[in-house]
This record gives structure tokens, C-alpha cells and sequence, in this order.
């Protein structure tokens, strides 16, 4: 019995590691204290509200908010651009179900970052707050962001950007060997990134959060999609 139960937890050990991403359960206990106001403004509230004023004026006619979490940017964006069909899509049940009580007329989707259940240029902007960094292939999936949005369209992501790329190996290094790989760029590799994925970097603006220390800053990556696909 001891030694079935060990072989099943080394298997899934394997799993998660072969795919590197998160596990869902994770995400769907998180989506419990997601919405403490504390953790919103602490942690969230900073960044929404700088998209948010990124994306005023610019009139987009759908907005993808990709790793919506439990909706508090998507349900904003809505209630800010009334006219926008806003798309937030998720891989969190837990998240999601929290989503669709807090703002019915967004429409909330299950999905992969790395396959979005989206067509292609059907969006006018991308947005994603303090998710990308669980993304198990970041190129990939900027490369589907490139896919789903117009030409010209406006990708924003914020996450957090180390100063220097020390910061970034030990980030890395310790999270995998607590089981939840993630992947915190500094601002230049995050650039590096986005242009290989087929976007003009039109910005890079640093974002504070208090108590968070200078040396793991937040920065917001505004972006625009090319004419042509890579």
C-alpha cells in the first residue's frame, strides 16, 4: 500500500515537472482570499488601475483579460468602457466561479494560456495582471496573444521585473523546488520577449506596491501587435 502510494506521488511529482506549469488546485484555493481588501490593494489594485488608465481613450471594442483570477479587472474594464465586450479567461474553476457571480455580462472562459479558446484577431487588447509569470512557456504564450489580437492591437501585461538577472535564478530555482515553477524576467529579457513574439514595445512603466521591496519591482509591459504575423 505504502510503496503504490509513493509510486502514485512520484508520478505526479514527474507530471508536474515535465509540464512546468501550476497546479489548478493551487489557483482554486488562492481564489478564497483572493478578494480580501487587503490583497486587492496591496497586490492587485496598483496594477488595475494602470491598465486601466492605459486603456482609456483608446475605445477597444473586445478586451481579453487573460488570467482574469476571480474578475476584479475584467469587471472593471466593463464598468469603465460600458460599450467593450471584455473576455476573461482562466484556468481556475474556483476563480471563474467567483468571476461570473461578481459581473454576469463578461464572458468567462476556461482555458489554457497556451491555446486560447479564442479566434484569431478578435480582440482590440490583452491585458494580464500578476499571472504571467505561471505561464509554463511565456513565448508561447505571447504568441498567442499576437494570434488573437488585430493588427495594431495593445497587449498590456504587469508582473513582476527584477532589476538584474540574479534575482530572477533564485526566484526561479527556489519555486521550483517548492513544486510551483514560476518565471520572473527582468524588464530587458521581458522586452526581448515580446518583440520575438512579433510586438513593438511602446512602454515599460514600473508600478509601485507597498510593502514590496525596490529590488522586485512590478512593471507594466505595453505593447503593440504587428501589421503581419510572425
Amino acid at each position: 500500500m505504502i510503496g503504490r502510494q509513493l509510486g502514485r506521488k512520484l508520478a505526479a511529482m514527474a507530471e508536474r515537472a515535465e509540464r512546468r506549469g501550476p497546479d489548478r488546485w493551487l489557483f482554486d484555493l488562492w481564489s478564497r482570499f483572493y478578494d480580501a481588501p487587503w490583497v486587492q490593494r496591496l497586490t492587485y489594485r496598483p496594477e488595475h488601475d494602470a491598465v486601466l488608465r492605459r486603456l482609456r481613450g483608446r475605445s477597444p471594442r473586445r478586451v481579453l483579460d487573460l488570467g482574469c483570477g476571480t474578475g476584479q479587472l475584467a469587471s472593471r474594464i466593463r464598468d469603465t468602457l460600458p460599450d467593450c465586450d471584455v473576455v476573461g479567461v482562466d484556468f481556475s474553476r474556483g476563480m471563474l466561479a467567483r468571476a461570473a457571480r461578481r459581473a454576469p455580462a463578461v464572458h468567462w472562459v476556461q482555458g489554457n494560456a497556451l491555446q486560447l479558446p479564442l479566434r484569431d484577431a478578435s480582440c482590440d487588447a490583452a491585458v494580464s495582471t500578476e499571472a504571467f509569470h505561471w505561464f509554463p512557456d511565456p513565448l508561447a504564450a505571447l504568441r498567442e496573444l499576437h494570434r488573437v489580437l488585430v493588427p495594431n492591437g495593445w497587449m498590456l501585461v504587469a508582473l513582476v521585473n527584477p532589476p538584474f538577472e540574479v534575482f530572477s535564478h533564485v526566484a526561479a530555482e527556489t519555486s521550483t523546488w517548492i513544486g510551483e515553477p514560476f518565471d520572473w524576467p527582468t524588464s530587458e529579457r521581458m522586452r526581448r520577449r515580446v518583440e520575438a513574439a512579433g510586438f513593438r514595445v511602446e512602454a515599460q512603466q514600473r508600478i509601485l506596491r507597498w510593502p514590496l521591496p525596490l529590488l522586485l519591482p512590478t512593471v507594466l509591459t505595453v505593447a503593440r501587435r504587428s501589421e503581419k504575423p510572425t
